[in-house]
């Protein structure tokens, strides 16, 4: 009676390979821009606090700049691109954004952003 090999190919252990540091690279490609938004995220909201305590708009985009200037976010995001609206007593400060993030030869990935301060 014969028995069976199991276990996987050379050519199938080759492709398991090559789909696992395509993820991979996908997954690193894609780690520096949701850090960027997480980091804008948190930074509009302190922005729009200050804005809710009194803070001028000009103070707002100031503090703004201050604090992507820290988190090295400063080239993706201009304080000028800073949306701010009152909603009640609060302070609203929205921004829509892009990132591309090339992948390899002339594929990028592009990520579209829209981060805001409002409670969910």
């Amino acid at each position: 009676m014969k028995s069976r090999q199991r276990g996987i190919s050379l050519i199938g252990a080759i492709f398991v390979g090559l789909l696992f540091v395509g993820a991979l690279l996908l997954g690193f490609k894609t780690v520096g821009p949701y850090r960027e938004y997480f980091a804008v995220q948190r930074i509009i909201g302190l922005v729009a606090d200050e804005g809710s305590n009194g803070a001028s708009e000009l103070e707002m985009r100031e503090s703004f700049a201050r604090r992507a200037q820290i988190d090295s976010i400063d080239d993706v995001i201009k304080p000028d691109d800073l949306v701010f609206r009152r909603q009640g007593e609060r302070v609203v400060a929205e921004v829509e954004y892009s990132r591309k993030a090339p992948l390899f030869g002339n594929v990028s990935l592009l990520f579209d952003f829209k981060a805001s301060s409002q409670r969910k």
